[in-house]
């Protein structure tokens, strides 16, 4: 099994990538495979509702990006969306490309569990996670949850590995994925082993 990850920061290396990077770790401890797919810092071309797609099967755009990740999806057994907030709400570039791809991939995304991960300074997460959780709800794709809302806190790049509630909800949501994807397959997986809580606030 696999679980495709797409960091939709502009940095490959930043706070969301680190939060990425805690999930997929978790998800590899467990024995699915996990690979992330940054978006990187070029220009996204956004849908245009010419309605090409209707036609052809994909997006008249043929993007290196939209095309890589079009691919990797038939691939994936299950998808984990992770974005900076911007002004309350995912990156552009992000849902420019997620407009395209889950309009034009629906029959690739149908049944497979699906995740959002919002990575913030300190408000404006859980805009982003419900944003970004109305992808997979109209794609018919089972959203996979954690112990809390999937957010964690960092101004800074490297800030949030010391946010460690917010790492512990990427482990949860990792295994919690893990769970879904079994119990999908064969119908008898365990119930995912859980951490003790470790509630945090986020005044220093």
């Amino acid at each position: 099994m696999k679980v495709l990850l797409i960091n939709g920061s502009p940095k490959s290396n930043g706070n969301t990538y680190l939060a990425l990077s805690e999930v997929a770790r978790t998800l590899e401890e467990n024995g699915v495979e996990a690979e992330i797919v940054s978006i990187g810092t070029q220009a996204v071309q956004g849908c245009i509702a010419c309605g090409k797609c209707r036609e052809l099967g994909r997006c008249v755009f043929q993007d290196l990006l939209y095309n890589r990740i079009r691919e990797k999806l038939l691939e994936a057994d299950g998808l984990i969306i992770g974005s900076p907030v911007y002004y309350a709400g995912p990156n552009g570039s992000l849902c420019a490309l997620l407009d395209r791809l889950f309009y034009t991939c629906s029959n690739r995304l149908a049944l497979k569990p699906g995740a959002s991960v919002a990575v913030c300074r300190r408000g404006g997460a859980s805009a982003t996670f419900d944003r970004l959780n109305k992808y997979f709800t109209i794609n018919n794709m089972p959203i996979v949850s954690s112990q809390y809302w999937n957010s964690v806190h960092g101004a800074v790049p490297g800030e949030a590995v010391r946010d460690e509630e917010g790492m512990q909800t990427m482990r949860t949501l990792a295994r919690n994925m893990v769970w879904m994807l079994r119990n999908l397959k064969s119908g008898t997986a365990p119930i995912p082993k859980q951490e003790e809580w470790h509630p945090t606030n986020f005044i220093r």
